[in-house]
């Protein structure tokens, strides 16, 4: 979570407790109405508390030891046009003489407020499926081979899924510069990550 949301949070709870004193006071159900409203907002923070992430590392540190090479692409946006293949292309290059990486590109399923209201998921894994073909299409007319995987809508979280079953070596995250989720989670993912990190905004 956000540093920033924890405030909102507990102020979110905080106010409707002082709202019910006062209607209390000034209206009906007194002491009650406010004990009520109070055992609801403390319910209300114990699960947003139980619902959070240990912020503990991800990922496993690099190998040195001459294992393969892997990379985890993550890509918050299409990966498509020249400059953004280039730029994924130049990251992932191999030193003379040694073998290129293994890729997996992912796309985080990324659901919009109406999607999450109307519990509809399946909406937003097409669009990533999508993304996804998009972005291996033009890496392999780039020269990178890569496998390809839909993960959780959260970034942070999808990365963290990746790397318990595929043991990448670094993990380059693509956004769009204007993409605010992408920037907070590179800053994250920067801060817990084992393995190299990178950030490209195209």
């Amino acid at each position: 979570m956000a540093a920033w949301k924890l405030p909102l949070i507990v102020l979110a709870l905080a106010l409707p407790v002082v709202a019910a004193f006062l209607a209390g006071a000034f209206l009906v159900g007194g002491p009650a109405l406010g004990f009520v409203a109070g055992a609801l907002a403390v319910f209300a923070l114990l699960v947003v508390a139980a619902r959070q992430r240990p912020r503990r590392a991800i990922g496993v540190e690099p190998g040195g030891d001459g294992a393969v090479r892997r990379a985890l692409v993550v890509a918050a946006c299409p990966i498509e046009g020249p400059g953004a293949v280039a730029a994924v292309a130049r990251e992932l290059e191999a030193e003379p003489g040694a073998a290129a990486p293994e890729v997996r590109v992912l796309a985080p399923a990324s659901i919009g407020f109406l999607d999450r209201w109307a519990s509809d998921v399946e909406g937003a894994r097409r669009r990533a499926q999508e993304r996804l073909v998009a972005s291996v299409a033009a890496l392999a007319a780039g020269g990178v081979e890569a496998e390809a995987r839909v993960g959780d809508e959260d970034v942070v979280q999808a990365v963290e899924d990746q790397l318990e079953s595929y043991p990448a070596d670094e993990v380059i995250l693509v956004s769009a510069r204007e993409d605010e989720a992408g920037g907070t989670a590179a800053d994250e993912l920067r801060g817990r990550l084992r393995p190299r990190f990178r950030h490209l905004q195209m």
